[in-house]
């Protein structure tokens, strides 16, 4: 369950942004569906559509084929 102060899409974002950069997801790799993360948060799809929107601004994802979205390699990787 997501509480506290920062909102639920930040909270969401900063979760996979460590994934990420911590190589859990490595670059390459797809990160969960809407409804896997939606199983896992328990919040609407919007809050999950804006946490991805958060990590496609920060150039650490991209959507593929319209769905499905992937790690994006790093620079010097």
């Amino acid at each position: 369950m997501i509480e506290g102060p920062v909102p639920p899409y930040r909270q969401i974002a900063n979760a996979i942004r460590e994934q990420i950069t911590s190589g859990v997801i490595p670059p390459g790799r797809r990160i969960p569906s809407l409804v896997e993360l939606e199983a896992t948060y328990g919040v609407a799809r919007d809050t999950l559509r804006k946490a991805v929107q958060v990590l496609k601004d920060e150039a650490l994802v991209e959507t593929v084929s319209g769905m499905r979205i992937y790690v994006l390699q790093r620079d010097g990787e």
